[in-house]
């Protein structure tokens, strides 16, 4: 089943001043319009994307404020990079179960999720079989999207 844009995402009542200050950090208006554009964002977005999104609510927002926030919020499990070979830049959005796949398509670049037992089976797996305890799985599954897939068989005809 793919899932919606915000399925599996932390609640929409986290309150991220709350975790920034049990972790030792202040909610600086940068780190405030960063994890915003974040929680809003229904896509995965690059840094770059993210800087000219919080630079459309505060100009005064540099780069470097938004990559500190990035590895910030990273660091605690807010949010999660992910590279999805469509280029070399990491893509951004709030953190979700490692138990969701991402589905690039490698026609239009348009990434989904999909939720399934797999990663769970390749966590027990490693464990059982290598003695081995995953900290994170990424799973990056590229393929074809319905669209694409829909527009390529009709300009087959």
């Amino acid at each position: 089943m793919v899932l919606d844009a915000y399925a599996g995402r932390m609640p929409a009542t986290t309150d991220v001043g709350q975790i920034l200050r049990e972790h030792g950090y202040r909610l600086t208006s940068p780190r405030w319009f960063v994890w915003s554009v974040l929680r809003s964002a229904t896509e995965h977005l690059t840094a770059d994307e993210v800087t000219k999104r919080v630079n459309e609510a505060d100009p005064t927002v540099d780069r470097s404020s938004v990559y500190r926030s990035l590895a910030i919020f990273e660091e605690l499990d807010l949010v999660r990079r992910s590279h999805f070979g469509i280029d070399e830049s990491s893509r951004w959005e709030i953190a979700h179960p490692d138990d969701e796949s991402h589905l690039v398509c490698r026609s239009c670049g348009s990434v989904g999720h999909h939720a399934g037992e797999l990663v769970g089976q390749i966590r027990l797996h490693l464990l059982q079989d290598h003695d081995f305890i995953a900290d994170g799985i990424d799973l990056v599954i590229t393929g074809e999207c319905a669209d694409c897939s829909k527009a390529n068989r009709s300009d087959d005809t």
